[in-house]
């Protein structure tokens, strides 16, 4: 079974510490959620692991079992078995997709596959995301909808079949459809023994693909590692708890945490007003 393991892992942005001593293990076969108030490191800790050259890691380690991934390139940590799903996929003018996913599997492989081959599992990766096939022949999420980026990089997911998949927000964006075919697709990959770190703001998706554990990230560290009960509770309490339980000062809030849970961020502060 591999692991993922990160310890005191302290990375900055500009100068400026964002994680200070995250320490952290995912094992193939489970799913983490990755919970935490808005701003305090969670987005930043995938970025870190996947090898964004805007973060800077000034001490701390992540190995892959035994493989050293800070001192892999970007594509090397794929090649290893990371998968990053992000919260704002880019759109890539003049990449064709196909030829994108195409080299992307390649890359994964000793031989390249075969034409027949790559067709293949890419027309089923695209039913299987209930995607259009014939957006394979646009260049990489251009002039995609928002929901349409998120389950694109799902797809890749499925077919790079990554040891360990980090999912940034991959249901923000989501009507309920599009959430069911992710959660779906998810499942699938949770039944392969597919290790996930998983970072939502909303219950519903958790509730769809059952992590097996749950950890609080707070001002830059996790404050809290648990079972995935911690979802439910943060969900009715939100993050108040965690300084009168645990005497933790929550830095950087902009709104009480007591108002706001993982299930209501977007839906009822943004219908307050109106």
């Amino acid at each position: 079974m591999s692991t993922l393991k990160i310890e005191n892992l302290h990375v900055s942005v500009k100068d400026v510490e964002i994680l200070k001593g995250v320490t952290l293990t995912v094992n193939e076969g489970e799913t983490l959620a990755l919970l935490g108030p808005n701003g305090h490191g969670k987005s930043t800790l995938l970025a870190a692991i996947m090898g964004n050259p805007n973060y800077t890691v000034t001490e701390g380690s992540i190995f892959l079992d035994d493989i050293d991934v800070l001192a892999l390139p970007v594509d090397e940590r794929s090649k290893a078995g990371i998968f990053l799903a992000m919260q704002y996929p880019s759109e890539i003018p003049g990449v064709n997709s196909a030829d994108f996913m195409k080299a992307a599997m390649n890359a994964h492989r000793e031989k390249p596959m075969s034409l027949f081959q790559f067709y293949s599992k890419l027309q089923g990766a695209y039913k299987e995301m209930h995607i259009p096939f014939e957006m394979s022949n646009r260049n990489l999420n251009e002039g995609f909808s928002g929901g349409e980026k998120k389950r694109n990089e799902i797809l890749q997911m499925k077919l790079l079949e990554p040891k360990f998949a980090l999912l940034d927000e991959i249901d923000s964006g989501l009507d309920v459809d599009a959430m069911q075919v992710v959660a779906k697709a998810i499942g699938e990959e949770q039944e392969k023994g597919r290790g996930f770190l998983v970072v939502s703001h909303y219950a519903r998706l958790y509730d769809m693909i059952h992590p097996t554990r749950a950890a609080v990230m707070v001002n830059g560290r996790i404050a809290v590692n648990g079972g995935p009960e911690l979802i439910q509770k943060i969900d009715t309490q939100g993050y108040e708890w965690i300084r009168d339980e645990l005497g933790i000062s929550i830095e950087k809030e902009e709104q009480p945490m007591n108002k706001v849970s993982i299930g209501v961020c977007a839906t009822r502060e943004a219908t307050k007003d109106k």
